[in-house]
């Protein structure tokens, strides 16, 4: 699946990741999708977490040579 948008955190630590995220999907519409790229370990805790919290839908999570992938769809 294709981004509509992509945030690249990597290097930032939290709650950096999150507040990225969070400001760059208020800008998209609702079924949008947005990629972000992040190198914080807790993160993929604290982006299970946020789209528990949100009315979002975690799609895919994947990590890759550190990197944590997560596609997160606009509710």
């Amino acid at each position: 699946m294709k981004a509509d948008i992509t945030v690249d955190t990597k290097g930032m630590a939290c709650p950096m990741p999150i507040v990225k995220a969070k400001k760059a999907l208020d800008g998209l519409q609702a079924g949008q999708t947005m990629e972000v790229l992040s190198t914080d370990k807790g993160s993929l805790n604290d982006f299970q977490a946020w789209v528990k919290q949100t009315n979002n839908e975690l799609v895919q999570t994947e990590v890759e040579n550190g990197v944590y992938k997560f596609l997160v769809k606009k509710g």
